[in-house]
């Protein structure tokens, strides 16, 4: 019963720059691996737009507000665990430009800060372009091999095979830089960790590292179930409008933009859904983010392990009481949260 129970805790998380975030019943749990081996720990009872307003917690809605929260939460805590792991303080040594001196003294920081506000918004562009424009316009490519009717209608099919290979090989390629495979050496940490929670078992780094890092419920599962949610809703606009995806590429495209917040929607209430239910159904869906963790989770070492357990601790019990030893007889006894939006790991 306590690992049936342990599938609905409100325990979901984030890998970090040398570190970990938990969410919990406790808050939001912040712990990062110091320069001089100790680790920081912090713990966060923000609330959200979901405890403030009924409006963030209407079903679709909540999906996209989640989103937006969690993008900005996870930004954040991005570049504090770089600060505080002193990594940001070592590329900036390394990489620090004549040009960006420059910059920095004749027109001072400011200047520095609005350069990387445009910076954001080029990658967005080209993230826009790489995973949207670019598919549209390979597919393009086939209107000479393909007559006009059928093209329209494998449209959106032909386009979402091609985001997710597009997107599959980003991943790969960024899993080969050293840095960032640390960095999923630790989502396999947060991974394992909430696993040996949820299995009921006590939170100890030789208990942690049996379990598996590979997790239904993790991000990488949300963004191919928005992948392929975006080719089902893509094809039924198709099959609405049968020239919409060939008349126009700009208009195609802003189309696919607009509808891309009732995507996540759904993507996020499948994540809800997949959490609370175990069937074939949610097994299809599923399977494909789970593939994908073997490129976003890495094997982490017993020291990467030790950021995941104090991370879910804290976030279980508060920082005053981290350090006691969460045996299997408190884990039973520890009460569930079934009706959260925590579930995303």
């Amino acid at each position: 019963m306590a690992k049936k129970e342990c599938k609905y805790s409100s325990v979901g998380g984030q890998a970090l720059i040398e570190g970990i975030v938990m969410k919990g019943p406790k808050g939001k749990a912040f712990c990062v691996r110091l320069p001089d081996g100790s680790i920081h720990k912090e713990l966060n009872k923000k609330k959200y737009l979901r405890d403030k307003t009924k409006i963030a917690n209407i079903p679709l809605i909540r999906g996209v507000i989640n989103f937006v929260e969690t993008l900005i939460d996870s930004y954040s805590d991005l570049m504090k665990s770089a600060e505080l792991s002193g990594l940001s303080e070592l590329e900036e040594a390394e990489n620090e430009s004549k040009l960006d001196k420059w910059i920095g003294d004749h027109f001072g920081k400011g200047m520095m800060t609005v350069i990387s506000v445009v910076s954001i918004i080029l990658s967005v562009c080209l993230s826009v372009g790489i995973f949207i424009y670019i598919p549209s316009l390979l597919v393009d490519l086939f209107d000479k091999y393909i007559t006009h009717d059928t093209l329209s209608k494998i449209h959106p099919l032909l386009e979402g095979i091609l985001r997710i290979i597009i997107f599959v090989l980003y991943m790969w390629i960024v899993s080969l830089q050293k840095d960032i495979k640390r960095v999923f050496m630790y989502h396999g940490a947060e991974h394992k960790s909430i696993f040996c929670y949820e299995n009921g078992l006590e939170l100890t780094v030789e208990n942690v590292r049996k379990q598996t890092r590979f997790h239904p419920r993790c991000g990488t599962s949300f963004i191919f179930v928005m992948l392929i949610l975006s080719i089902a809703v893509s094809s039924c606009l198709v099959l609405i409008f049968p020239n919409l995806a060939t008349v126009s590429r700009p208009l195609w495209i802003l189309v696919k933009l607009l509808v891309l917040p009732f995507v996540m929607g759904l993507g996020y209430e499948f994540i809800k859904y997949a959490a609370k239910h175990d069937n074939v159904f949610v097994s299809v869906l599923a399977a494909p983010g789970l593939w994908m963790q073997r490129i976003t989770t890495k094997e982490p070492t017993d020291d990467i392990i030790e950021v995941g357990i104090a991370s879910l601790k804290v976030a279980l019990y508060g920082l005053e009481d981290d350090k006691k030893d969460i045996s299997a007889e408190d884990i039973e006894l520890m009460p569930r949260f079934e009706d959260t939006d925590d579930e995303g790991i």
